[in-house]
């Protein structure tokens, strides 16, 4: 008999079954007088924020909500909270909405019952956020430096939003009627809300950002004039031009790209969409981020997130739940059996519910045409696809086509980007080619960022935006371009919190011996995040209790419900389960001040530091007159803070 999650038993045990012999803890402790292995306080990236693509600072905001890292004098902990997850992002109440959440299905607690419902959190606090009117904080210097930011999407608005913050003017150029790219134009309003895009839009223009709307590339202004202009450029231009079938005949004028469809929904032109809808989704943009994550976390117990999807996986739901509100029948078909399609089991889910027809294992071969042009009918065949070192490969069942009748045949099969205007830029494969700084090769000042480089997240092109930003910054003032490291997100800093609290940190001077009692660093205290993910059997798991996940409220609709219903689905967590949410955190690679080293030290070596030198991060330290070396402070560590060093 199969166990239920809650039925489940938590067994961390040191010893399994089978070990018949104790082994002495002796053989593993150093004498006094010979050791030479001390604690070590490791601060590394947890893999949740390793498995973001806008390389959030989880963790922290995290910690904020809990109540372990305490707000500035004045400021509510929602607002604290808010400022350090927006360092990174600034439409958390958007991607609270949309996001994948790949950060979820990294997170290490999947090891334990169930990841944190960090997506949650985050749109809780961009909801508050809205709610409360919060602003940016406009820099008190301007640098007279001027940068163009081409296409106002998720990536554009993201490079905006930095440089803005770091002084320099921005204008954004976009051949739209409103800002918000993808976001606005690739999804649906029942997703993304128009009033929160607007407003955490308006913030970044609050700024000072500057747009020229309805503004084409190369017929209203040259990218000459933009030169001349601008000290430095950057290219966000997205991936707005859909991929059509790869069939004959899929000119007919019914059929049309799954952009070109959501584009017209958004733009209210389209007003009607036929009996009969066929989508065909799947294809070479469709991402499983679960992969990336699992790879990053070490993660072999990953649970599904709440909106866990890919790009045209879940564009083909877009369609097929707009076709259905609108009365069709709609049918969706995926050249990956249902269960291997790219959005999760609850998309799936929804779809049913709402009265779409779900084929998995077809590929589409051909568009059947009436003596007018029209499609009256895709064809096609049923097949098996997988991945083959790296690339899809799709086998057909010779004499398994069928058609499959239509009115509308839309094409989800993903994206490419339009260079009318910026041919310059393309690299032959309808890319741009940048390196780590997301600067165009062989084009100093000109930066790039989204899906320019490859269709991927939205969260994606809000991260190379970011980084982009501090390479244009560089630029500007005249700076060599820095190496990237490893592990490119946000981080916690402790230097920062240290000097928020008055704890300055002298400068170093020789001779050095040690930092033990001389204040020039924060002693025995190393930061590896920039090349470390802390993995889960790092972590000393038995601390945690099951606990199980506050879940957001998902409204499913049926078939008759769903007909002319644009209502939002999705409901904000409250405020008490948000904070219980966060309390779930095991905070892997941070102190989050559980005691145990303290409690559990024999030699009483471990001590808190005094609250008057204490911050985040600096709870504890060590006495080396009094350690012996006998790692049980790094052994009963639930976060693999405390690890063993010093002379190894």
């Amino acid at each position: 008999m199969s166990e239920t999650m809650e039925d489940a038993k938590l067994t961390f045990r040191r010893y399994k079954d089978g070990d018949h012999k104790v082994h002495s803890w002796r053989d593993q402790i150093f004498q006094a007088s010979y050791s030479y292995k001390c604690p070590t306080y490791i601060q590394s990236t947890p893999p949740c924020q390793g498995s973001c693509p806008a390389g959030e600072d989880i963790r922290s905001y995290l910690q904020i909500v809990r109540g372990t890292e305490k707000p500035s004098a004045g400021m509510q902990w929602q607002e604290y909270a808010w400022r350090r997850l927006t360092e990174a992002n600034p439409f958390p109440s958007v991607m609270g909405r949309v996001c994948p959440a790949p950060c979820e299905t990294g997170c290490n607690r999947n090891e334990v019952e169930d990841h944190v419902g960090i997506n949650s959190v985050e749109h809780f606090l961009g909801e508050y956020a809205i709610a409360n009117n919060l602003k940016y904080v406009k820099p008190g210097i301007s640098t007279g430096k001027k940068v163009a930011i081409i296409g106002g999407g998720p990536g554009g608005l993201s490079c905006a939003y930095q440089l803005a913050l770091k002084g320099h003017e921005v204008t954004i150029f976009d051949d739209h009627e409103l800002l918000g790219g993808m976001m606005r134009y690739g999804i649906p309003g029942f997703r993304t809300p128009r009033e929160v895009l607007d407003a955490e839009i308006q913030r970044i223009l609050d700024l000072g950002v500057k747009t020229r709307m309805n503004c084409k590339i190369g017929k209203d202004v040259t990218l000459d004039q933009i030169r001349s202009e601008f000290d430095a450029i950057f290219l966000g231009m997205g991936a707005q031009a859909g991929r059509a079938l790869p069939t004959p005949d899929s000119d007919a004028p019914n059929v049309v790209t799954a952009t070109a469809f959501l584009s017209a929904f958004n733009d209210g032109r389209l007003r009607y969409v036929g009996k009969r809808v066929v989508v065909v989704g799947g294809g070479d943009t469709s991402i499983d981020v679960a992969t990336v994550a699992r790879r990053l976390g070490h993660i072999e117990n990953a649970k599904p997130s709440d909106l866990e999807r890919a790009i045209a996986g879940q564009m083909a739901h877009d369609v097929a739940g707009i076709s259905a509100k609108q009365g069709a029948e709609v049918t969706l078909t995926s050249i990956f059996p249902i269960d291997k399609m790219q959005a999760n089991k609850h998309e799936i889910e929804q779809a049913l519910a709402e009265g779409i027809a779900i084929l998995g294992g077809l590929v589409p071969v051909g568009v059947v045409k009436d003596a007018s042009g029209r499609a009256t009918a895709l064809r096609v065949a049923e097949c098996e696809a997988k991945m083959v070192g790296g690339k899809l490969e799709i086998n057909k069942r010779e004499g398994s086509e069928r058609d499959i009748e239509a009115d509308l045949i839309v094409s989800a099969i993903g994206q490419a980007v339009d260079f009318a205007g910026l041919e310059e830029f393309d690299n032959g494969r309808g890319a741009i080619t940048t390196d780590r700084n997301y600067q165009v090769q062989g084009k100093a000042g000109v930066f790039a960022g989204g899906d320019v480089i490859r269709p991927h997240l939205l969260t994606t092109a809000i991260g190379h935006g970011s980084i982009a930003a501090e390479g244009i910054d560089r630029f500007l003032n005249g700076e060599e371009l820095e190496k990237r490291p490893k592990i490119d997100v946000h981080t916690f800093d402790l230097m920062r919190k240290m000097v928020e609290k008055g704890l300055n940190v002298e400068e170093v001077h020789e001779p050095i011996r040690g930092t033990d009692s001389m204040p020039v660093a924060v002693h025995n205290y190393d930061n590896r995040s920039g090349r470390y993910v802390i993995p889960h059997d790092d972590m000393f798991l038995g601390h945690f209790t099951f606990t199980p996940r506050y879940k957001r409220k998902i409204i499913t609709l049926d078939r008759e419900s769903a007909l002319g219903n644009f209502e939002e689905r999705i409901e904000a967590l409250a405020e008490d389960q948000a904070v219980n949410e966060a309390k779930r955190c095991m905070s892997c690679g941070l102190c989050f001040e559980c005691d145990n080293c303290v409690v559990y030290c024999p030699q009483t070596a471990v001590f808190k530091v005094k609250k008057n030198q204490s911050t985040t991060g600096r709870y504890v330290d060590t006495d080396y007159n009094k350690c012996i070396g006998c790692h049980i402070c790094s052994d009963v560590c639930p976060t693999g803070y405390i690890q063993m060093g010093l002379g190894e």
